[in-house]
């Protein structure tokens, strides 16, 4: 009988994931795990690592190594129109920007993958890219005309007067395909299930986890303002516009982004939907 080992848990350091997170970070779920924080994007290396057995990851991290992962069941983070924290701000209307230069952060693959194909298949803008971090140029004075933002630092930027024009790249794809966009999802190491069991069932710690957040997210919301990036009703607002389910419509929405990442030459293939099952 293989010895059970406690799960290494990746956790993304942002507001959307709170009310998933913060029963693990308390305690109220058990300490059968450790928790490693990070972005989106390093989180993603620590998975391809090998060095988590399960984290919130990109979506575009999924599509990119099917053979690497299994999916989680039923938990994602995306949302079903405007999302609020994947935005991309500019100086001049978005209509306007063909022929310019877009900062994108190095933070998420998802959205910067979401926004090219916004931009070559549905706005039919022919734009470049670089990356770099928004904060830093914005803070040094080095406006760039246009810049992708994600997480608190969207929320944070959301208002700033120098970027007085906006699209919310959630929304964009909900209009532009009628689909719920899912920019993140839970994924559990292949090698770490091939290795031994987990002292910790992850399908069932993360189902716990995200009923923990609904049935008290309005102590979260009382959590997140102290954050200062907006009060109790734009949290509120916030929180009600994202989507924590992986069901039927959620699993269309991410088909068809690996679908268009397949088409752009940005993935081998469109993989199919491969849910981890607790055995031992």
């Amino acid at each position: 009988m293989q010895e059970s080992k406690k799960v290494r848990v990746g956790r993304i350091r942002y507001l959307n994931v709170l009310p998933i997170y913060h029963p693990l970070e308390s305690g109220q779920l058990g300490e059968n795990f450790e928790l490693v924080y990070g972005t989106p994007a390093e989180l993603n290396e620590q998975m391809e690592a090998g060095n988590l057995d399960v984290s919130s990851c990109s979506s575009f991290e999924y599509a990119r190594h099917p053979e690497k992962y299994f999916l989680l069941p039923d938990i994602a983070i995306g949302s079903a129109g405007p999302v609020m924290s994947v935005l991309l701000i500019s100086q001049k209307p978005i209509s306007e920007l063909d022929g310019e230069e877009i900062l994108t952060t190095a933070q998420s693959h998802t959205s910067a993958a979401l926004l090219r194909m916004l931009f070559r298949d549905c706005l039919k803008q022919d734009v470049s890219y670089k990356t770099g971090s928004v904060s830093d140029y914005i803070d040094k004075g080095d406006l760039p005309v246009a810049a992708l933002c994600i997480g608190d630092e969207a929320l944070r930027l959301a208002n700033d007067e120098r970027y007085p024009y906006r699209l919310d790249l959630g929304e964009a794809w909900r209009e532009w395909t009628g689909l719920p966009f899912i920019f993140g999802v839970w994924i559990v190491s292949r090698k770490s299930v091939e290795s031994g069991c987990f002292s910790q069932n992850p399908v069932e710690l993360f189902a716990n986890a995200k009923q923990w957040g609904r049935d008290n997210i309005e102590y979260v919301i009382r959590l997140a303002e102290k954050a200062g990036y907006m009060g109790s009703d734009g949290l509120t607002q916030y929180f009600n516009s994202l989507v924590y389910d992986l069901g039927e419509e959620e699993q269309k929405g991410l088909r068809l982004f690996m679908k268009r990442l397949a088409e752009a030459g940005e993935i081998p293939f469109a993989p199919e939907l491969e849910f981890y099952s607790h055995t031992c």
